[in-house]
């Protein structure tokens, strides 16, 4: 027995006959599984001999009448999913930077039994910044739908325990950036990173960030927010 018929074997019993019935002529549980092994392969980019890094984030697109077929079979559902992906990545030798996440959707062009998946490698952030966060902040920096305070003089960004904030993305160094804050405004400083750093899609060693500057590190971009802007001068009152 494969690993994706035992995926249907445990689904069944996880929803003790109600498989059966709801899935005859839509889209399979069993058919999404398969493809989400083959967004990871499909995905996997090449860290070393035996590790390449796959997406952990999924969004399956679903016609209605199938999306409202497949949230009905409740949360044993994704547990089966999450599980059966975990295996196939094990055997695969992959690597995941953060926990695996798939949520459902509706897609307003798909017609009933066809679907569609979007992925991405989403990065686990830690906040290991002592500094107290009872003082409002006039900037934050938004990293995988987490925002996280910029205050003077800044933090460093990196994959290292050391770094304030740490990115558990392979492509990161373990001290790769400073986001250094000052009145003048917000800085990227490149700390000698093995990969670099890309600022509004161009590689930089350092850059004045504007509101809405997007900074990418290795697989992570990572979004800065300075409230009001910045004025003429290209400063900002912190």
């Amino acid at each position: 027995m494969n690993g994706l018929q035992r995926f249907e074997q445990r689904l069944e019993q996880a929803i003790s006959g109600v498989f059966a019935k709801a899935f005859r002529s839509a889209v399979q549980p069993v058919e999404i599984a398969a493809a989400l092994q083959r967004e990871c392969d499909n995905n996997a980019q090449i860290l070393s001999r035996q590790r390449r890094l796959v997406p952990n984030e999924f969004h399956v697109e679903l016609a209605r009448v199938d999306l409202d077929r497949i949230v009905g079979l409740g949360p044993a559902l994704v547990r089966e999913l999450e599980e059966q992906l975990q295996d196939h990545a094990d055997a695969q030798g992959y690597v995941f930077t953060g926990p695996i996440a798939i949520g459902f959707e509706e897609g307003g062009d798909l017609t009933t039994g066809r679907f569609r998946i979007r992925s991405k490698a989403a990065a686990e952030v830690i906040d290991n910044d002592p500094r107290t966060r009872s003082r409002p902040s006039h900037a934050t920096l938004e990293v995988n739908g987490s925002r996280h305070p910029l205050r003077p003089p800044g933090l460093v960004v990196g994959r290292g325990a050391e770094a304030d904030l740490r990115i558990n993305d392979p492509g990161v160094s373990r001290r790769h950036l400073e986001l250094a804050v000052s009145p003048d405004g917000v800085e990227a400083v490149d700390l000698g990173s093995t990969n670099g750093i890309i600022v509004d899609g161009s590689k930089v060693r350092r850059a004045r960030l504007r509101d809405g500057a997007v900074v990418r590190i290795g697989n992570t971009e990572m979004t800065v927010h300075i409230e009001g802007g910045r004025d003429d001068a290209g400063g900002w009152n912190v």
